[in-house]
């Protein structure tokens, strides 16, 4: 019987977490049925050594942004920068980017400031915005919703763990959630119906690996391969069989990261 297929749409393969056996890993991701893998840039001064990893494993995609809590000590991005790099064949995403005040609330202004030149990003490169949330629920949606009334634009809110009101209003935008691990943690049931109430075809799952691993390996080190942890509880919240699941979430990144799979059609 064949393993159903899914997508890690969130890591960060060139953390340091990874250096030994980055390989190793792919390989573990590939054998769990994670045929592919969206690794993050969140400092652009980085992103040659993040594009060399999309450039070296076949089934590894890239995106590029300035991380909200490095907003402040990354020289500002601009769209011509995040345009410019969007043109390597295997970059499909900006981001991410988006808002933290849980930790770095001081430099709120300039979250800001670098979110809008993301949004802008994205409405002119086609490409998925990759959103960073965390409590900032009023000023995201606030931005988000500007952002799309001035021209529209295709977004995926990462590692979902926000209110119900951000939720909604991220979906009425026609945004994507994104399930990680925390979905998955036993004291997560909130969460979990608030990714009930969504569209189907509006979910993503992810690991945002290293961090949040689901369980059973809650506390150690999250990889790709994970994914299907957090996968298989997706299955559960919508009431579907896996494989159902894992083919549904795969239409939703295929529509959302468009060009990820036009790079496959045409490989």
């Amino acid at each position: 019987m064949l393993t159903p297929q899914i997508t890690d749409s969130h890591c960060h393969l060139d953390f340091p977490d990874f250096d030994k056996e980055r390989s190793d890993v792919v390989q573990r991701a590939l054998d769990a049925g994670v045929r592919r893998m969206v690794t993050i840039c969140t400092k652009l001064r980085l992103e040659p050594q993040v594009r060399a990893i999309a450039e070296a494993h076949d089934p590894v995609f890239y995106a590029a942004g300035t991380h909200p809590m490095s907003a402040a000590d990354e020289p500002m991005a601009t769209v011509d920068q995040l345009v410019a790099l969007s043109r390597h064949p295997k970059f499909v995403g900006i981001g991410e980017s988006g808002l933290d005040y849980h930790y770095t609330g001081e430099t709120a202004e300039v979250q800001k400031q670098s979110l809008r030149v993301h949004i802008e990003a994205a409405q002119a490169t086609g490409l998925p915005l990759i959103i960073h949330a965390r409590a900032a629920d009023e000023d995201m949606a606030k931005i988000l919703t500007q952002g799309f009334k001035n021209a529209p634009y295709t977004c995926v809110m990462h590692c979902f763990s926000s209110s119900s009101e951000l939720a909604k209003a991220a979906l009425d935008l026609g945004f994507y959630l994104s399930m990680s691990g925390i979905a998955a943690f036993p004291k997560s049931q909130e969460l979990r119906d608030i990714f009930a109430a969504a569209p189907v075809d509006r979910i993503l799952v992810e690991t945002d690996s290293p961090y949040l691993a689901p369980p059973p390996h809650r506390g150690k080190r999250n990889e790709p391969a994970y994914t299907a942890h957090t996968a298989k509880v997706g299955a559960d919240v919508f009431g579907m069989d896996y494989a159902d699941f894992a083919a549904q979430t795969e239409a939703n990144f295929d529509r959302l990261f468009s060009k990820a799979a036009q790079y496959e059609a045409a490989a």
